[in-house]
């Protein structure tokens, strides 16, 4: 499986950005995705998955901020984040899910800074 993120950039608290990870090699529609974060000195960590369905899922921390979305005909899922806080700052990665096995493939990621 080949993950590319992208849409990444910095911005100042309260603003606005939207993350793209294109996917190929697997069968899309059939995957679960998330999308990960891992800050400097931090382990990385869950933000929001969505299930093959369209069913989304939030951790707390992005909950009422950030939207997941996917488009099955672009192999592609979303990450919107909004009012975003110096504590969103990392670099987001995005992973594919099969039942309850994640993928170990991580792709690049793309980085997040947010000035206060």
């Amino acid at each position: 499986v080949q993950l590319q993120a992208s849409g990444g950039g910095t911005v100042q608290a309260g603003g606005s950005l939207r993350l793209s990870c294109a996917v190929s090699g697997i069968i899309f529609r059939s995957f679960a995705m998330g999308w990960y974060r891992q800050a400097p000195g931090r382990q990385r960590e869950l933000v929001a998955t969505i299930s093959s369905g369209g069913s989304p899922f939030y951790v707390d921390s992005v909950k009422g901020r950030f939207t997941i979305s996917r488009d099955n005909s672009k192999n592609t899922v979303y990450l919107q984040m909004s009012s975003l806080r110096p504590e969103d700052t990392a670099t987001y990665y995005c992973r594919s899910r099969w039942g309850s096995s994640w993928s170990d493939h991580w792709g690049q990621g793309t980085q997040v800074t947010v000035s206060s």
